[in-house]
């Protein structure tokens, strides 16, 4: 037995020297050493001449002796050669290129400059160069490079467009290296553009026919799509904004940022003949395409137009740029219980679009630095994409601002949508050890915990939740005690190293935003952020200190807002500030039983009846210490047990862009001898149009409260939306925060 293993190891290698003997002769060994320097071959011409120097910059940091770069034939013969070439006939496809090699040489071939150089950051990934980010690039120091010998590749992408919204796609050099298109650039006409082309401002009053019959009433929102005039005055917009981008790729015509669509009699009809809102859209922009066959016309399926029109051949030079803004960001979409919707959807629009592009979201838009578990899903969800011939995608992140592990999620992006087929969980692990070095293994904990704590609680994932909200699942206490402990570790063996030290500290902010989100909620429990002093409440000690590093960590690191067109650190401080000296009061209702007779909304009714006698009151925020009710009054009763109190108060909260409104009348009651009897009306302040979001305060004083067994107060909300706000399928909301009882 003992001889066999023997054998058997002899064999192993055996086999093992010749596969290393059959590799070495099969691969081209470049050492570039003195008088073997491997020459850089580039045409005369000042594009190929470029990227041999681009080429030669990096290899030079890489190797001790120089590389050459030389016209035409080399005068060394015998050295191996890399040799650049662009060739427009060799083009298999846009950005498309090929790496391949004989005996002897290796050869790069674009069929433009930009291709050339995606080669060029290709041929040197496999020789273990990265850029991590725009800043931070990885050079190896080599002796020597092999690659195969009689190699022949052709490189594809996965999406024909490629853009990427995350803060290192500012950059030049960063998007050329992982082969990204730039929006920017690209679109002389981006996004929600309804209102740049027909200005509400200039023809509203006027032609109020322009614009969209919704509800009944004229709004600016939207446009009338059947209006001729309206197709004259976007035809001369789109001449004149053509005309001053010449360089433009792309213009977008495309609904606002809003559901309101025209209902007049015309628009209506082509809507019920079409499929809905997307018809009479798809009418509209037929017409201004005929106009521009040669220019190439985006617009978004979008809220109301998600759905591809039904009976309707769309223009060839129409691109629709797909959006699902509404899904779970925690699952792959093959592993959701929509996953059939979604894909009939999306095949539908298929066999109606010639070119499908798809704007996917990929952060947490309302909380920049609150730990979003979304990296699993990627290459599923692209992979998906692909199979379905998406041949485009935006992938929109934090735009220009750091936000959580945004150096992670931008590099892992760049490399699904150009393949689709990237390891990545090879990616993953390269970049974590190269960027937090010796304190990569506990970064990798830390995400792998974030990441099956998401899927074991199975949350939902929306773009615009918040930290609050996943306090039972991924960022439970039990939860934040792991991550924190684990970016403690990285932070003890990363403490000599400035730069990696650095990185870590960058976690740290998710972690610190998330207790600074969620202390403001706990408020006077434990991980809330009062503490009792005698008979007061204040601030933790040493909070207020941790608050100020830690927003001044955020304005070091470039954070210059929270959310998307949130607050910036400072703002965040006021705000802070304006909570721990006005949102703690000590009162007698806390220790009464509060009921609610109507129901709340349960997303904002996250600490029940609780909600409202708790101590804390609420701030700007609505989905921060209010309690909702979405449609119907409010009644809550409170069991008064012989109290003595003559005084109470609550605020409700004004936030009219959403949807939420003051009563328009209070009533109290209160409960004795079996029947209530009515103790106060108050009629609140007439509605008028603001957007301003305010805390409308609310006291009454009655010295015969403590008569009652029980008190209940009724708010009445507004009938209808009023006609700024009237919007299908929406209802007016109250929101009310802590009813504060006291004797006075």
């Amino acid at each position: 037995m003992h001889t066999k293993q023997r054998t058997i190891f002899c064999i192993v290698v055996f086999l093992s020297f010749l596969n290393c003997k059959i590799m070495a002769q099969n691969s081209l060994n470049l050492a570039n050493t003195k008088g073997q320097e491997v020459i850089i071959i580039s045409p005369n011409d000042d594009a190929t001449q470029k990227a041999s120097v681009l080429l030669k910059t990096y290899l030079d940091q890489a190797f001790d002796n120089p590389f050459l770069i030389q016209n035409g034939e080399s005068e060394k013969a015998g050295n191996s050669k890399i040799i650049l070439e662009i060739n427009p006939k060799k083009s298999s496809g846009k950005d498309s290129f090929i790496i391949k090699s004989d005996e002897k040489n290796i050869y790069l071939i674009g069929y433009n400059e930009k291709t050339l150089r995606y080669a060029i950051y290709t041929l040197l990934e496999k020789w273990g160069f990265r850029k991590y980010t725009a800043k931070d690039s990885f050079i190896p120091k080599l002796k020597e490079v092999t690659f195969l010998k009689n190699f022949n590749k052709t490189y594809k992408p996965s999406f024909e467009y490629r853009a990427l919204f995350y803060p290192d796609c500012y950059d030049e050099d960063f998007r050329d290296w992982h082969k990204l298109d730039w929006h920017i650039d690209d679109f002389g006409l981006w996004g929600h553009s309804f209102y740049k082309l027909v200005s509400a401002k200039e023809y509203f009053k006027t032609n109020p026919a322009f614009f969209a019959l919704y509800e009944g009433e004229r709004n600016t929102e939207s446009l009338c799509m059947t209006n001729d005039t309206v197709v004259k005055i976007v035809s001369a917009k789109m001449t004149e904004i053509i005309k001053q981008n010449p360089n433009a790729r792309f213009f977008s015509i495309s609904q606002n940022d809003d559901v309101v669509y025209c209902e007049c009699d015309k628009c209506k009809a082509l809507n019920e003949k079409h499929g809905g809102p997307q018809g009479s859209l798809y009418y509209f922009l037929n017409r201004i395409a005929a106009k521009f066959p040669k220019t190439k016309i985006t617009t978004l399926a979008y809220l109301h137009t998600y759905q591809a029109p039904k009976n309707i051949k769309i223009e060839p030079n129409i691109y629709t740029l797909f959006c699902p803004i509404e899904m779970n960001r925690g699952k792959a979409i093959e592993e959701s219980s929509y996953s059939k919707t979604f894909l009939n959807i999306l095949n539908k629009w298929n066999t109606t679009s010639q070119h499908l592009y798809l704007w996917d979201y990929t952060i947490e838009f309302s909380n920049y630095l609150s730990p979003f578990p979304n990296l699993h899903t990627f290459s599923k969800n692209y992979k998906l994409y692909e199979k379905n011939k998406v041949k485009g995608v935006f992938v929109q992140g934090y735009a220009d601002i750091p936000g959580d592990l945004y150096e992670l999620r931008q590099y892992l992006l760049a490399k699904i949508i150009w393949d689709t087929n990237t390891d990545v969980e090879a990616v993953t692990n390269d970049f974590l050890n190269d960027f937090y070095g010796d304190a990569s293994p506990f970064v990798k904990k830390y995400l792998d915990l974030l990441t099956q704590n998401q899927i074991k609680n199975n949350r939902y994932l929306d773009i615009y939740t918040n930290p609050v909200e996943s306090r039972n699942t991924f960022l439970s206490p039990e939860a934040m005690d792991q991550y924190d402990e684990l970016i403690t570790q990285a932070e003890k063996v990363s403490k000599n190293e400035p730069v990696i030290a650095k990185r870590i500290l960058k976690l740290r902010l998710a972690l610190e935003y998330v207790y600074f989100e969620q202390a403001k909620f706990y408020g006077k429990e434990s991980r809330g952020m009062y503490q009792k002093n005698g008979d007061s409440f204040s601030v933790k000690d040493n909070l207020e200190n941790r608050l100020q590093d830690f927003l001044k960590n955020c304005t070091d690191f470039g954070i210059y807002e929270l959310s998307e067109g949130g607050l910036s650190p400072e703002e965040y401080r006021k705000q802070w500030k304006y909570i721990a000296q006005n949102n703690v009061v000590d009162h007698l209702g806390e220790n009464l039983k509060y009921e609610f007779k109507t129901q709340p909304e349960p997303e904002f009714n996250l600490k029940k009846e609780n909600g409202i006698n708790d101590g804390i009151k609420g701030y700007k925020d609505f989905n921060l210490n209010w309690t909702g009710w979405y449609g119907q009054k409010a009644e809550v009763i409170i069991n008064c047990n012989n109290t003595e109190f003559n005084s109470l108060e609550f605020q409700c909260l004004e936030d009219q862009r959403h949807w939420i409104f003051l009563p328009t009348k209070i009533i109290l009651k209160g409960f004795r001898n079996q029947k209530w009897e009515i103790i106060e009306e108050h009629k609140t302040r007439e509605l008028t149009e603001n957007y301003n979001i305010k805390q409308e305060h609310y006291s009454f004083f009655n010295i015969s409260f403590r008569i009652f067994e029980k008190i209940k107060i009724i708010l009445i909300p507004e009938q209808k939306l009023p006609d700024w706000r009237e919007r299908k399928n929406k209802k007016p909301m109250l929101m009310l925060d802590e009813i504060v009882l006291t004797q006075k």
